[in-house]
């Protein structure tokens, strides 16, 4: 099958390889997930101290972020007693952050406190989705649905500090994957590595070039038994991130109910799309985006998109098959 290659446009050409650069491949589990590393590293730079490097980003955010840890910064801070101020590591505080602005800027299609709601439907740490026959009653809906909402966080961001409010949970599973690549990254240009690919449970940033002259080549992710030509993205400068609706959900009476809750209703999504693909400089953002314009689907997230020149790709289903929608950002980089 042939595919259609995306070249990155607007970015600077590539840093020359390092005299004698090393090929290293190194790889794992994390989060729940898998993650795998590819780069070409200055000669004196061991195996070992590239794999150090990646584990201390990787644990960083496990030991801040990981609603699965009991004693993970985000795990005190979501039993934490109300009316407690809580002073936040930097990380934490540039996702927290961002997660708050993704939020405002998609009017809650993005909600760090949505928490209780995906492990209500069945999607939380320790749940099996595939196992679960009943759905939410109402009255329990709505009583879970008090306890979030992104307004009822108070961050003070001059004293880089939380307030709980009380009953608040945060959860940075829409968007911690996306900084993990990230800090991987960084960790790697501050090895001075000036080529890589990182992969994070799917989710992707590469830079430079490779030993042969040629970029970091990623095929773009599409549903099961989609047919269409595939998309093949020069990853240099760049990161993708996608959602889809396939991953994990809820069979239910002959009806499925994907993973990504909608925050503004407290159900699943119900709609055609099968995934959206985001690509952007920071994983961080194009984790979060992929997961708003999820949320709000193809005619009001291609509007959300084109206005803020989001490249994305959206893939719904139709009854002939599927139906694949780029955002002029995207089309654009069509070779």
């Amino acid at each position: 099958m042939s595919h259609r290659v995306l070249i990155p446009i607007d970015l600077e050409a590539p840093a020359a390889l390092p005299a004698g650069a090393v090929a290293h491949r190194l790889a794992g589990d994390t989060m729940g997930t898998t993650w795998s590393v590819q780069l070409l590293a200055p000669p004196a730079l061991t195996t070992a101290a590239i794999a150090d490097a990646i584990q201390a980003q990787l644990q960083r955010v496990i030991d801040e972020m990981s609603t699965w840890s009991s004693q993970s910064i985000i795990s005190r801070f979501n039993r934490a007693e109300a009316g407690s101020w809580h002073t936040l590591p930097p990380a934490f505080f540039t996702v927290l952050d961002a997660a708050l602005t993704m939020a405002a800027d998609s009017e809650g299609a993005f909600d760090p406190t949505v928490g209780p709601l995906v492990d209500l439907w069945g999607f939380g740490a320790g749940s099996v989705a595939a196992d679960r026959l009943s759905l939410p009653h109402p009255e329990r809906l709505a009583a879970v649905r008090q306890r979030c909402g992104w307004q009822r966080i108070v961050l003070d961001r001059e004293q880089r500090r939380v307030l709980q409010a009380g009953g608040v949970s945060l959860d940075f599973s829409g968007i911690a994957k996306g900084y993990a690549v990230d800090l991987v990254a960084q960790a790697l240009h501050e090895l001075g590595c000036a080529s890589w690919l990182v992969e994070i449970g799917g989710e992707l940033a590469g830079q430079g070039l490779k030993a042969d002259g040629q970029p970091w080549w990623v095929a773009l992710e599409r549903p099961p038994h989609d047919t269409a030509p595939g998309m093949v993205v020069a990853l240099h400068g760049l990161s993708v991130a996608t959602s889809g609706d396939y991953r994990r959900y809820v069979d239910h009476q002959g009806q499925r109910y994907a993973h990504t809750i909608d925050p503004r209703s407290g159900a699943p999504v119900r709609q055609a799309l099968a995934s959206v693909t985001v690509l952007h400089r920071q994983c961080m953002v194009a984790d979060a985006l992929a997961t708003v314009l999820t949320v709000l689907g193809e005619e009001a997230g291609m509007a959300f998109a084109r206005q803020r020149g989001i490249a994305a790709l959206f893939i719904s289903a139709q009854p002939q098959g599927y139906r694949e929608t780029m955002t002029p950002a995207l089309a654009a980089m069509l070779e």
